[in-house]
């Protein structure tokens, strides 16, 4: 599987990129299934059915919703987050759906969408089902599917996941490890970003086009951290959490000379960005998944540290920052899991922390070797993080985890920076540490909401 950055940063809708972005793909997936085997004029009736931690979270992380939202036709970069209650409003009153926004078909949610507590399919955690029914109420058409993380969805039939984005074209540049990727570098004498960019360059085919494309990602992140700054109340899910980005906002903007007395009120506006993010990905906002949108906040408030603190930021930077961090992410995806479900949130926060390192090490002047120590760094200490939502929501612990995240992968650039790229512990032994520490971690700490704060704090 050839990644591209744009698989890694995919924009979507929260509050999550394996629970809400990869079903809606699902979802498209199957009804593009249903036209191409010419069956899509004789459906009557479509029922879903999702398995393991789609079931057992999949109330709280909004699935029954990205599932109507991708039977209809929606896609998570193009839906409109402040239609999607008047969308699903409309299903739930005339128990109907207009499917591929065609044809009406009979769909109840209550009956049509089944979450199958405490059961799996076979190859992952996050799994659904999806069977269609002709007239006669006889399947004429039934594919699974599962959602492996940052929105990456996997056929039944499938040996890896298949990602809707760019038509692949050959890349110049091949690599599967950290090692190789460092081999790479000095065979070019070229960055890391570089050899990301270079593979962009054959795919979209001039600077200015991936410049651009790129750029496009920053846009969407920095909006989200503005518009999380700016909206206030409760977010949905009956847990009564309230957004704090607004108060802090306005705490950080109305005294800006408090700056001149507290050298690390920098590491209050980090965590604003963060917090900004998630917030916003709670509500079901447009968030970009960077990898995935549990850990949506860690990377764009790195950024936005960069673009906004340090001295000769630019959007070269920017770029730069990205690509870095898409190689780094490439890795993990590659090598080990970005799916909560599957290893845990150290495959998500855990991650964003390594991905955000190496990139602010990298635009911070830091050597290859450097980057790739940074990103250990902010994987290591990361290892063994458990996914345990509060009520199945992307709430509790998740919103303040990415605040702490990006403080972390700061910290780790700056230590990374201050030696020099040797470590005893190379990316690819931390990556491979993860995947192994993932697959010892009891089920009840993998989005399940059956075991660590979930069952330790009350939900309301």
């Amino acid at each position: 599987m050839s990644l591209t950055i744009f698989d890694l940063f995919k924009v979507g809708i929260g509050p999550s990129s394996s629970h809400t972005v990869g079903p809606m793909i699902a979802a498209n997936r199957f009804v593009s299934l249903l036209r191409s085997e010419g069956l899509f004029a004789a459906v009557g009736r479509i029922r879903v059915e999702l398995y393991g931690s789609l079931a057992m979270t999949g109330k709280g992380h909004a699935t029954d919703t990205a599932v109507m939202l991708g039977l209809l036709g929606e896609t998570p970069e193009g839906v409109d987050p402040d239609q999607v209650a008047e969308l699903v409003a409309q299903i739930q009153d005339s128990k109907t759906l207009q499917l591929g926004g065609e044809q009406l078909i009979s769909f109840d949610p209550e009956t049509s969408l089944i979450f199958n507590f405490g059961s799996s399919l076979p190859r992952h955690p996050n799994g659904m089902r999806f069977y269609a029914y002709d007239a006669q109420g006889i399947v004429c058409c039934q594919r699974s599917y599962y959602s492996v993380g940052g929105g990456f969805v996997m056929d039944e039939d499938a040996d890896d996941a298949v990602v809707d984005s760019l038509e692949t074209a050959p890349v110049p540049y091949s690599f599967n490890s950290g090692e190789e990727l460092l081999a790479l570098c000095r065979q070019e004498q070229s960055s890391i970003a570089d050899i990301v960019l270079g593979n962009e360059l054959a795919r979209l085919g001039s600077v200015e086009q991936v410049n651009e494309a790129v750029l496009e990602i920053w846009q969407v992140m920095d909006a989200c951290i503005r518009r999380g700054c700016e909206q206030s109340g409760e977010l949905p899910g009956g847990i009564n959490v309230k957004r704090r980005a607004p108060r802090l906002h306005q705490v950080l903007t109305g005294h800006p000379e408090r700056a001149m007395k507290d050298h690390l009120l920098v590491m209050d506006w980090v965590s604003l960005y963060a917090l900004a993010v998630n917030e916003e990905n709670a509500a079901g906002g447009r968030v970009v998944t960077a990898p995935t949108n549990g850990a949506a906040g860690v990377i764009p408030a790195v950024l936005a540290y960069y673009d906004r603190f340090i001295p000769n930021a630019d959007a070269k930077g920017i770029v730069r920052f990205l690509a870095t961090a898409a190689a780094i992410g490439m890795l993990y995806k590659q090598n080990a899991s970005i799916s909560a479900a599957e290893v845990g949130c150290q495959g998500e926060i855990g991650v964003a922390c390594s991905m955000a390192a190496g990139a602010l090490c990298a635009v911070l002047g830091g050597t290859n070797e450097q980057v790739c120590n940074a990103a250990e760094i902010g994987m290591e200490h990361n290892l063994g993080l458990t996914c345990d939502p509060v009520a199945g929501l992307v709430q509790v612990p998740c919103i303040e985890r990415n605040a702490m995240g990006a403080m972390k992968a700061i910290n780790a650039a700056r230590l990374a920076l201050h030696g020099d790229g040797e470590h005893r512990v190379s990316l690819d032994s931390v990556i491979e540490t993860m995947h192994q520490t993932g697959l010892d971690m009891q089920e009840k700490y993998k989005e399940t909401s059956t075991g660590g704060l979930a069952v330790n704090v009350v939900a309301c």
